[in-house]
């Protein structure tokens, strides 16, 4: 009597092929988090958070300048993506299939996939992950443990898209949760021009960007131990 062997993996969708997809204004999705096959999405309105419209709640203002969250930059990519795999409260299964968390990983370690992770008693609390080419940053998924914590993962990473020049900030479907935040709908149409318009290195890559703002070289003055939480949230007070 024979055992039954583990199915086969599906093999990763080929790194050139996704990023040609992505500038195409194209992304990949699967029916379940089982499934082997993908489906490519072309959505006919984009959801966008312009970075200069980004909204804190006050709330969310306060959690962000108490530092509540230590955050770092692409240091557990595998471990954001499994975790946003998860079923949650009314989504029982996932779009991302083993297959895309192979593919995703594999555009991570060639520099076009990142994380922002959200730590907390140096337990993983939230993050998110997404693609970046260009000046542009497709934001895929995030996800929460603790109160807050995507929503502060995407705080930084508005900063750091600002501090590095970046253009557009790609949220793909439109959610009164993104809506909350200064998330707006635009025609496909529209969101390829401002692709096309994004085209070109940005001033600083977002690991420079991350860096910059987490660790900077000068000192404040005040001699208080530097807060880059504080520090984000008077950038947004001053813009928005």
């Amino acid at each position: 009597m024979h055992g039954s062997a583990n199915p086969p993996q599906p093999a990763p969708i080929p790194a050139d092929l996704l990023l040609l997809a992505y500038r195409n204004g194209i992304f990949p999705m699967a029916d379940s988090r089982d499934d082997p096959e993908v489906f490519w999405v072309e959505p006919k309105d984009r959801a966008i958070i312009p970075l200069d419209q980004f909204h804190l709640s006050r709330s969310l203002r306060k959690v962000l300048a108490q530092d509540r969250f230590t955050i770092t930059f692409d240091t557990a990519f595998a471990h954001v993506i499994e975790a946003c795999s998860h079923p949650r409260p009314g989504h029982p299964d996932s779009w991302i299939s083993e297959q895309i968390k192979t593919s995703y990983r594999q555009l991570h370690d060639i520099g076009h996939a990142h994380s922002v992770e959200c730590w907390s008693d140096g337990e993983l609390a939230g993050g998110l992950y997404g693609v970046s080419f260009d000046r542009v940053f497709c934001g895929e998924s995030m996800f929460s443990r603790k109160p807050n914590a995507s929503k502060v993962a995407l705080a930084w990473l508005v900063a750091m898209m600002r501090r590095g020049g970046f253009a557009v900030l790609d949220c793909q479907f439109m959610t009164d949760h993104l809506a909350s935040m200064g998330a707006e709908e635009i025609p496909q149409a529209e969101y390829m021009k401002l692709i096309a318009a994004a085209a070109g290195k940005p001033i600083m890559g977002l690991d420079e960007a991350y860096s910059s703002i987490a660790h900077p070289d000068v000192s404040n003055g005040s001699g208080q131990p530097y807060a880059p939480g504080k520090s984000i949230a008077q950038s947004f007070t001053q813009t928005s």
